[in-house]
C-alpha cells in the first residue's frame, strides 16, 4: 500500500494510507518531532510499499541519516517538471506550492536558486517556498498528487510517462544513497600522483613546478612570454608567427606544425588536472576517506544525470587511481554494453538495425561487416554521430551508409533534430520532454520523434527515461 508523508514547520510529519486515485484510503496519523518525526514514522510501517512525500532530495537524507532505507517512493517535485515539461511548460516552478498554486489559480512561487555546490547548507540558504498560512501540508500533497495522477492519464502514452516518473523517482532515492555512501577516496594516493604529474607547489598560490617548466617551454618557443592558460594570448602569439587558429582545442593545435605545439599540449592536459582535480580539489571534496558529491537525477533537459560540483561524472583515467576499496570490500565496474545504438533500434523499429542488434555478437563489429568494409571504428563513429547529432567532420561522411542500410533509424533521428530545430518538443520514448528552442513559439510545440502506427518492440526493449 501506498502511504503519503508530508512534515510539518515543527518537524513532526503528518501521514496515512492511499487509494489509487491518490486520496486518503484510512484515518490520518501525526507523528511528532520529539517521538521521532518523518524517520520514526518510516521506520514503524514496513507495510508501506511505496512513500509519496514532496521531494526525496530533502527527505531521504535524513532518513538514512537515522538508519532509515526505502524500497519505493514518489517524488512529487521530480514527478512536477516531467509533468510539466510533457506539457510544455518545461522551467515552471516544480514546487509542491507551486503546483498547489496552479492547480487553484493562485499566484505561482518561484523554486529556490540551486544549492551551493559542496560542503553544508548554509544558515540562512533559502527552503521549498511554503505553503499559504494555515494550509494543511498533507491535504496539500494529496491534492497535488491526485492531479498529477490524472495528468498522467491524459498523457498520450499514459504506461510509458507512468514508468518515466517511477524511474525518475528511483533515481533520486538512489542518487541519495550514493552520496550518503561516496565513494571511497584514498587522498594520499591522490597527493601522491599530483606529486608525481605536477611537482612540488610553489608558495602563494603559484602554479605546480611542471607546470611553470611547460609554460616556460611555451614562451620560448614563441620567443617570448606568453602565458598559456589565457586562450586568447596563445591566439595572438601563433598569429605572430603567421599562424591563425579559431581557438586553442588540442583538435586544432595538432594539425599545425609550430614548436609550441607539443609542451601546450602537455600543459593544457596538466593544468585541467591542477584544476579541475588537484590540491584545492582534494582539500574541498574528500572528507574522511571519501568523496560525496550531490548527484542530480534529470539534471539536463535529455535527462541525464549531473552532480552539483565536484565533477564526480568527469573524473579522468588518471585520477581514478585514488579510488580504491574498502578493506574487505571491492570495486565492481559496469558498462551499458552499447547502449545507444540497441535503444536506436528498439524505438525507430529499423528491421535492419533491430536484426544488428539481436545478433549477439559485437554490434559495432556486425555493423561494419554490413556497411563499413569491416572497418568497425567508423561504423561506432558513424552510428554514434547519428544519435548525438554530429554535424561535421567523418561522421556526417560516413552518415550516407548508414541512411543506405538502416533509413528507419536514420530518419528517426532526423525527425528529432528537424523538430527541435522548427521549435516543437522533442520526447524519449518515455516521454520526457526537450522545451522547444528559444524564442520558439507555443503553438509549434507539438511531439515529434515517435513512430505512428506500429507495433511495439517485440523483444520489450525501449528506450531510455
Amino acid at each position: 500500500m501506498r502511504w503519503a508523508a508530508a512534515e510539518t514547520d515543527h518537524g513532526g510529519v503528518r501521514l496515512c494510507p492511499l487509494d489509487p486515485r491518490g486520496r486518503a484510503a484510512g484515518p490520518v496519523v501525526e507523528v511528532t518531532a520529539e517521538q521521532g518525526g518523518i524517520a520514526e514514522a518510516v521506520r514503524s510501517r514496513p507495510e508501506a510499499d511505496r512513500w509519496v512525500w514532496r521531494s526525496t532530495a530533502e527527505v531521504y537524507p535524513r532518513l538514512l541519516a537515522a538508519g532509515v532505507r526505502v524500497e519505493r517512493a514518489y517524488d512529487i517535485e521530480a514527478a512536477e517538471a516531467l509533468l510539466l515539461g510533457h506539457e510544455g511548460r518545461s522551467g515552471a516552478p516544480r514546487s509542491l506550492a507551486a503546483a498547489r498554486a496552479r492547480l487553484r489559480g493562485l499566484p505561482v512561487p518561484e523554486d529556490p536558486p540551486p544549492r551551493a555546490a559542496g560542503g553544508q547548507p548554509s544558515l540562512f540558504e533559502p527552503g521549498p517556498p511554503p505553503l499559504p498560512p494555515g494550509t494543511d501540508p498533507l491535504d496539500a500533497l494529496l491534492e497535488v498528487y491526485a492531479d498529477q495522477l490524472v495528468r498522467t492519464d491524459a498523457a498520450e502514452h499514459p504506461d510509458r510517462m507512468r514508468l518515466l516518473t517511477t524511474a525518475e523517482s528511483a533515481g533520486m532515492l538512489i542518487a541519495a544513497e550514493m552520496r550518503r555512501a561516496g565513494v571511497p577516496w584514498r587522498a594520499d594516493r591522490h597527493r601522491e600522483l599530483l606529486d608525481e604529474l605536477l611537482g612540488e607547489r610553489y608558495p602563494g598560490g603559484l602554479e605546480p613546478r611542471r607546470l611553470a617548466e611547460l609554460a616556460d617551454e611555451v614562451s620560448r618557443a614563441f620567443g617570448t612570454r606568453v602565458r598559456p592558460d589565457l586562450p586568447a594570448e596563445v591566439v595572438k602569439a601563433f598569429a605572430r608567427a603567421g599562424i591563425a587558429l579559431g581557438s586553442t582545442r588540442a583538435w586544432e593545435l595538432e594539425r599545425i606544425d609550430h614548436p609550441a605545439v607539443e609542451p601546450l599540449l602537455r600543459y593544457k592536459k596538466l593544468y585541467r588536472l591542477h584544476t579541475a582535480h588537484g590540491w584545492s580539489w582534494l582539500q574541498s571534496w574528500v572528507r574522511e576517506g571519501r568523496f560525496r558529491p550531490e548527484y542530480l537525477p534529470g539534471g539536463t533537459v535529455s535527462g541525464r544525470w549531473t552532480t552539483n560540483g565536484g565533477g564526480a561524472l568527469q573524473i579522468p583515467k588518471v585520477v581514478r587511481r585514488a579510488v580504491v576499496a574498502d578493506p574487505g570490500w571491492r570495486l565492481v565496474v559496469a558498462d551499458a554494453d552499447q547502449m545507444e545504438p540497441r535503444v536506436l533500434a528498439a524505438i525507430s523499429r529499423d528491421p535492419g538495425l533491430m536484426e544488428v542488434a539481436g545478433s549477439g555478437r559485437d554490434l559495432y563489429a556486425t555493423l561494419s561487416d554490413r556497411a563499413f568494409s569491416g572497418q568497425r571504428d567508423q561504423a561506432k563513429l558513424a552510428l554514434l554521430g547519428a544519435v548525438y547529432g554530429q554535424t561535421s567532420g567523418d561522421g556526417l561522411k560516413h552518415l550516407a551508409a548508414l541512411r543506405r542500410r538502416f533509413p528507419a533509424a536514420v530518419a528517426y533521428v532526423d525527425e528529432a533534430a528537424r523538430a527541435g530545430e522548427e521549435g516543437r518538443l522533442v520526447r524519449t520514448w518515455l516521454g520526457r520532454t526537450c522545451p522547444p528552442a528559444g524564442g520558439a513559439a507555443e503553438e509549434t510545440a507539438d511531439e515529434a520523434g515517435l513512430p505512428r502506427d506500429q507495433e511495439e518492440p517485440s523483444y520489450g526493449s525501449t528506450a531510455g527515461a
